[in-house]
């Protein structure tokens, strides 16, 4: 059992930096970039943020996937998807999924592609959206590692 034990250390571990990241970001960094506190270039200030972070972000994503389904597979846990109980289940796994695809599809082959045209064509607009969207991905967040950790103590709302 050991290997569950390490296994769920490094998932804490890698949650903790990613969600702390996105924490960072959110309540950070995009307003100062939003504000021009890191400069009037907003695009520069926020890819220099980004540039530095998307790598600590992406490793610990996939770390979090690979323990997750480690641990799932392992323990034995699959049925739990089948329950309205295990709820925080199927939120860490939409989380996932959703900044997986973020992360690994859209950040790379959408938003580097578009970005910068649209950050200088509507700075205010694409700065706002931007930082709305982080706040309802830090608020998935929050209420799934809520959920879980509740949840994984034996606590449900059902």
């Amino acid at each position: 059992m050991d290997d569950v034990v390490i296994a769920r250390a490094l998932h804490v571990l890698a949650v903790v930096i990613w969600i702390g990241g996105v924490s960072m970001a959110t309540t950070v960094a995009l307003p100062a970039v939003r504000h021009g506190d890191l400069g009037a270039d907003r695009f520069r200030a926020f890819q220099a943020i980004e540039h530095r972070f998307v790598w600590h972000a992406r490793t610990s994503v996939v770390i979090v996937g690979l323990t997750g389904f480690y641990m799932t597979a392992r323990l034995n846990l699959w049925e739990r998807f089948q329950s309205a109980q295990f709820w925080w289940m199927h939120a860490m796994l939409c989380v996932w999924l959703l900044f997986t695809l973020v992360l690994f599809v859209i950040e790379p082959f959408i938003l580097h592609r578009y970005f910068h045209q649209w950050a200088t064509t509507a700075p205010d607009v694409v700065f706002a959206w931007l930082h709305r969207a982080h706040w309802v991905l830090l608020g998935l967040s929050v209420v799934t590692i809520f959920g879980a950790v509740a949840g994984s103590q034996g606590w449900s709302v059902f």
